[in-house]
């Protein structure tokens, strides 16, 4: 049936036009901006998905800036280290220089005093952007990553960089818990008297003419050898006088009847008294106690160090504030620890705090008791003994890493001696810290490669999903151009139709 108001073919050929012009326009829009999907109407899943990508990937450029600044930062605290640490070696010579008498140590301080001023005004100078990794104790974070979990949920990663404070600040003792536990002084004073080992001889007037002995003192071999009516008076009196005339340093002998006492005064060293070469005669065994240990024919005993300690605890974490104080006499001298130290650490601190103080007669050092596994000071006094004890509490502001270099003096024989550890103990803190710094330095630049990596591959993931594919794009683009035309021409034959019906009316 033909119908002048209602065309069927021509409703057919309009709707396959537009459906044509509809997807000549889409094809259109993706040759113009790039992009399949460039709306959420055309296609909601994907566009959301890449729009929180796209955010992320603006999130990650702010993380390369953050991670360029604190590489910045790292690189400023990392080089002053190394030039801290080389300086610190320069001072190291002067003090070997100065360990020789004959030199003149005046000239020597006053180029450690040059060397130490440079180290001051590089801590100082170490700077970037206002940040100073080398003074004050507190952590720095730097923004490396954004982390995105399943649930949608996003949080910040970061990279924490330790300040290495090189300061010579002497800190702040605390008034917080009491740390008394951790630390114990092995006497109530420090006193100057030595220490002896006695050597007691048989007999009672008995005749020595056949005996013969040897005693090594200090690893000096010393032989008696029994003369005609010789008793063990002449043998403890010989041992004596030989002993004295060899003139070792800090030790002496005496003898009262049959016995012979050693003494030594040697600081932080022990000196061994060895019998050996036991010969007897008739009235028996000539040697008969060494210390009172009984009969022996063959005894070594050592005579102990003249020094006092503190025995720190070899169980007890050392926390940032931690503060530990040495009373020699009326002077007190205290360290305080920072982040990550141990009770090695207070040890070396405190000594260099008494070294500092330069207390006439008074020179410690740091030991490690292997039988006990814990760190000691030794404090040894070669004047009138004093008082001495030992407390600790927590809460306190650190010492500086470089504690103790502002007071180096070599102007003095004890001074020089006693700045030759001390600068030990400095240059290991400057190696430390430039290591830190180091090896954050370079997490900072392996994230940072991570990140730009990361954000190129987001990049291409986006562009995956929404780009368009322009060789595609194309082709489709001239076949719906093709088909538009036939579709106008589909549409003008059907409009032509109702044109026939006319022939019916002639």
């Amino acid at each position: 049936m033909s119908s002048i108001l209602t065309n069927n073919s021509a409703m057919v050929a309009l709707q396959t036009l537009k459906g044509i012009n509809q997807n000549l326009a889409k094809s259109q829009s993706e040759i113009s901006t790039g992009k399949s999907v460039g709306s959420a109407k055309d296609n909601a899943a994907v566009w959301a998905i890449s729009k929180v990508m796209e955010s992320d990937v603006k999130g990650f450029k702010g993380i390369s800036d953050s991670l360029a600044l604190g590489d910045s930062t790292t690189t400023v605290a990392r080089q002053a280290s190394e030039t801290i640490t080389d300086l610190l070696t320069d001072i190291k010579g002067k003090i070997v220089a100065a360990q020789e008498s004959n030199v003149d140590r005046a000239k020597i301080q006053a180029d450690i005093s040059a060397l130490r001023d440079q180290i001051s005004s590089i801590v100082g100078a170490a700077q970037f952007n206002g940040l100073n990794l080398l003074d004050g104790t507190d952590d720095v974070s730097i923004l490396s990553s954004l982390d995105r979990q399943s649930n949608g949920l996003v949080s910040a990663g970061h990279i924490t960089i330790q300040r290495q404070d090189m300061s010579t600040t002497a800190g702040v003792y605390g008034t917080g818990t009491s740390l008394n536990a951790n630390a114990t002084a092995s006497a109530a004073a420090v006193a100057n008297t030595g220490n002896t080992a006695v050597v007691t001889f048989n007999g009672s007037g008995a005749d020595y003419s056949a005996a013969a002995a040897t005693i090594s003192v200090a690893g000096v071999d010393l032989t008696f050898t029994g003369a005609a009516s010789q008793t063990e008076t002449d043998a403890a009196s010989y041992f004596a006088g030989a002993i004295n005339a060899l003139g070792l340093d800090g030790i002496t002998a005496s003898s009262s009847g049959a016995g012979l006492t050693v003494t030594s005064t040697r600081a932080f060293e022990t000196a061994d008294v060895t019998i050996s070469n036991l010969v007897g005669n008739a009235g028996g065994t000539v040697i008969t106690s060494l210390n009172g240990t009984g009969s022996l024919s063959l005894a070594t005993g050592d005579i102990a160090e003249r020094a006092e300690n503190v025995a720190f605890s070899s169980s007890a974490a050392v926390q940032a504030g931690d503060g530990y104080k040495v009373t020699i006499g009326a002077a007190s001298y205290s360290y305080i620890a920072g982040k990550g130290e141990t009770m090695e650490d207070v040890a070396k601190g405190l000594k260099t705090a008494i070294d500092s103080g330069g207390v006439s007669g008074i020179t410690s050092q740091v030991a490690y008791d292997t039988a006990n596994a814990q760190w000691q000071l030794k404090v040894d006094n070669n004047g009138t003994s004093v008082a001495f004890s030992v407390v600790g509490n927590a809460g306190g502001e650190a010492s500086g890493g470089l504690f103790g270099l502002d007071s180096i003096n070599v102007t003095t024989n004890a001074g020089a001696k006693a700045a030759l550890t001390n600068i030990e103990t400095m240059i290991g803190s400057s190696i430390d810290a430039a290591a830190e710094f180091g090896s954050a330095q370079g997490r900072i630049e392996t994230q940072s490669n991570f990140i730009s990596n990361l954000s190129d591959s987001m990049r291409a993931g986006i562009g995956s999903l929404v780009d368009a594919d322009m060789e595609e794009a194309s082709a489709r683009l001239q076949a719906l151009q093709v088909q538009q035309q036939l579709g106008v021409q589909s549409l003008s034959i059907a409009n032509q139709a109702p044109q026939s019906i006319l022939s019916l009316f002639r």
